[in-house]
């Protein structure tokens, strides 16, 4: 069914009907949940908590000692989909970028795969800070990671070097 048949269809609900099926699909479907959530309560930072603890699980996980970046550029790409202010969103995707630093320095060097994942989701957040002129709120925790990732391998600091200088223009 499209969008224009959809439409159709919720106009010919009752208002009541039309809450019973928004209460449903709220109970039986976590994204609505949290789409709806989101949208009515705007408790950003008490999300943002959440997407949070999804990445550092997908880098440290409670059972099993592999890591899972897929789950993690998951919780980054299901964040996207609430429509958050652009702050809230750099503030994951750096997250997602620092705790693969960190888990670099912690357990040695991993593969090209892993820091290629992190590069881009760091290219991607300094995007955004380019786009949205967000260059003193980030400053500093850009530059940390590319400082925290000077011993690792795989041409991984030199990518995320070259990337903060073209956004800092240092």
């Amino acid at each position: 069914m499209g969008i224009t048949d959809l439409k159709k269809k919720l106009k010919e609900l009752d208002h009541k009907d039309l809450i019973d099926l928004i209460i449903n699909l709220y109970q039986v479907n976590k994204s609505v949940k949290e789409q709806l959530d989101f949208h009515f309560m705007r408790h950003e930072n008490e999300i943002l908590l959440i997407y949070k603890k999804k990445v550092l699980e997908a880098f440290y996980p409670k059972h099993g000692d592999q890591f899972h970046l897929k789950i993690g550029k998951q919780a980054i790409s299901d964040f996207k989909k609430l429509k958050p202010n652009s702050n809230p969103l750099i503030d994951l995707e750096m997250y997602y970028v620092e705790c693969g630093v960190r888990f670099t320095m912690e357990y040695g060097d991993i593969n090209e795969n892993f820091y290629n994942s992190v590069a881009k989701v760091y290219l991607e957040a300094m995007k955004l800070i380019d786009t949205y002129n967000l260059y003193g709120e980030f400053r500093e925790r850009a530059f940390k990671v590319v400082t925290n990732s000077a011993n690792i391998g795989w041409g991984f600091h030199d990518e995320l070097a070259d990337t903060y200088g073209q956004i800092y223009q240092e």
